[in-house]
């Protein structure tokens, strides 16, 4: 191999390991690196306006392609800013590179302009973090972070690159392009889950996590339906099951339907392919019994450290999901089980759940989501942020197909509008409609620029009720009539939209939803949908004068 920058044996493991996408915010800390890419055209380089979006673009991309998305940022500031990103990708579970340019070689341990150890800072956001001290070993060590981001159970890593590294030049051969490892369920252990299966009266399966993929969401559903098996999602992986189907009973998410909470209490076998059973899921760690749950645990995890973390399974399985969903066509299926018709009652009792009641104000948004339900089509990615405008979407919508769902299991806000942005450029010809809060899209809103300057074309549709919904909630709830710090001063949403030159719209009362939601679609650009709400429409169940009076009969 003849001399190459460090800059250009990055970009050059990069194509090698099939990066397809940059995510940046420029840095003088890297300038070796975008020098390289401009001779790349295979790796295209997306400019964000804060490296807090470009990393959860990057994000957003490894759920979509199932293999590691990229960002790059400079030190310090830049670097802090993507943290939040990090974060995601590693509740998430979310295969993710971050390389951070870093000061110089001989400026370490002066505090130097930007300064930061990130193998300290990010210890617990990432599943390993590294700093690239000679330029000969970078095709080794981008070949490791590969394999770390995508091995086991996904998540982010970190790679920080001293910028006279990067210009430095080496003769050293490309790594080996990167191989995910993966990890399949013994024959044993596969025999022992078709026994306790057959001797199960009232089994649920509860799926989540990743990494997964189309075929093993269709042989989890060739399972299911070989054994008539009641399936249910964990909070915010709701793809990965179709919810029309006959079996589906629902997901565990925020304020989960109290039919499913009976059924999977009285079960008597939970079947836990990928989910961690985190707290999001399990109502508080409230929903199984601690260290043993009643039921006889299957739980089948691609981390060995997480099987027994929290609940000790009677079958610990460590196998990534999409693996193990697909060996499942060795077993058997059990001839007449004793819980047939289970899985259709239990779908029955969702499909009553997603009738959505009337809500105070202009805007029914039950309205809303049948019209998105009739119109538009299932491969439809949906994605959002943080706040109780999401329990909407994740009550009333049906996904029908595997990775139309980017949500940040994280509870991050911010998240919808970056993630809509980058599935916009990944899948241009699939259609991306983002759910955020009058909050929430104010804290990415700046990156409508990037979605000018790539073409993207999400539609965001802005719920505006003038408040942060879920903390206000929270107030009632505990501390009624006492509002503190939750009041929003909210710019004219569509005229914001416009002065970037994307198409906007401001929706007062049901009846303009309709139109403005087709004139968006056949806009061909980035859109915004204002939807002027009533504060007190806060939950579909409630509302915040009901919250408040209930705290105060209380107190």
């Amino acid at each position: 191999m003849a001399n190459r920058t460090g800059g250009q044996i990055l970009v050059d493991q990069l194509k090698l390991h099939g990066a397809d996408h940059v995510f940046c915010v420029p840095g003088e800390s890297y300038l070796a690196v975008l020098d390289a890419l401009y001779d790349t055209p295979q790796i295209k380089t997306v400019t964000c306006r804060h490296e807090g979006n470009a990393a959860m673009m990057a994000e957003a991309h490894g759920k979509l392609a199932n293999r590691p998305g990229v960002c790059m940022v400079t030190r310090g500031p830049g670097a802090t800013n993507a943290s939040a990103g990090l974060h995601v990708a590693m509740q998430d579970a979310t295969p993710m590179i971050l390389f951070i340019g870093q000061v110089a070689r001989d400026q370490v341990e002066r505090e130097a302009f930007q300064e930061i150890d990130y193998r300290r800072m990010f210890g617990q956001v990432t599943k390993w973090t590294a700093q690239i001290d000679d330029t000969a070993r970078l095709p080794e060590l981008i070949a490791r972070a590969f394999r770390v981001a995508t091995s086991g159970r996904p998540g982010p890593v970190a790679i920080a690159l001293p910028e006279d590294m990067l210009t430095e030049l080496a003769d050293v051969p490309d790594a080996l392009a990167y191989a995910p490892l993966q990890s399949w369920p013994g024959a044993d252990q596969l025999d022992a889950m078709r026994t306790m299966l057959a001797r199960a009266q009232r089994p649920m399966m509860l799926l989540g996590g990743a990494p997964w993929d189309q075929e093993a969401v269709a042989a989890i559903q060739n399972f299911a339906e070989a054994n008539r098996l009641p399936v249910a999602t964990s909070f915010r992986r709701a793809d990965r099951f179709d919810n029309a189907h006959p079996l589906y009973a629902g997901d565990l998410g925020i304020g989960p339907n109290p039919k499913l909470l009976e059924t999977i209490e009285g079960s008597d076998l939970l079947i836990v392919i990928g989910a961690r059973l985190t707290e999001m899921t399990t109502g508080g760690y409230t929903l199984f019994d601690i260290p043993v749950p009643k039921q006889t645990l299957i739980h089948v995890h691609p981390d060995p450290e997480e099987l027994g973390r929290v609940y000790h399974p009677t079958l610990a399985i460590a196998a990534t999901p999409r693996e193990f969903a697909k060996s499942l066509a060795a077993l058997e299926p059990v001839a007449n089980p004793a819980w047939a018709g289970t899985g259709e009652a239990a779908h029955a009792a969702y499909a009553e759940w997603q009738v959505c009641p009337p809500n105070p104000g202009d805007i029914q948004l039950g309205v809303v989501m049948e019209w998105l339900e009739a119109n538009m089509p299932p491969e439809t990615i949906y994605t959002n942020g943080a706040g109780n405008f999401s329990v909407w979407l994740h009550r009333f919508h049906r996904y029908r197909r595997f990775a139309t769902e980017l949500a940040p299991t994280s509870g991050s806000m911010g998240y919808g509008f970056p993630a809509a942005i980058a599935a916009a450029i990944v899948r241009p010809e699939t259609p991306v409609v983002c759910f955020a809060g009058d909050g929430d899209f104010l804290m990415s809103a700046q990156d409508l620029a990037t979605a000018m300057a790539t073409g993207a074309k999400p539609v965001i549709i802005v719920f505006n009720n003038g408040i942060l919904g879920t903390i206000r909630m929270h107030q009632e709830n505990h501390y009624p009539g006492r509002v503190s710090a939750t009041d929003l001063v909210n710019p004219d949403f569509a005229a914001y939209a416009k002065a970037f030159g994307a198409h906007g719209e401001t929706v007062s009362t049901t009846a303009q939803f309709a139109p403005a939601m087709e004139r968006a679609l056949a806009s061909g650009k980035a859109a915004v949908i204002e939807l002027k709400l009533d504060p007190e429409a806060i939950t579909p169940r409630t509302t915040l004068t009901r919250l408040r009076q209930a705290a105060q009969d209380k107190a």
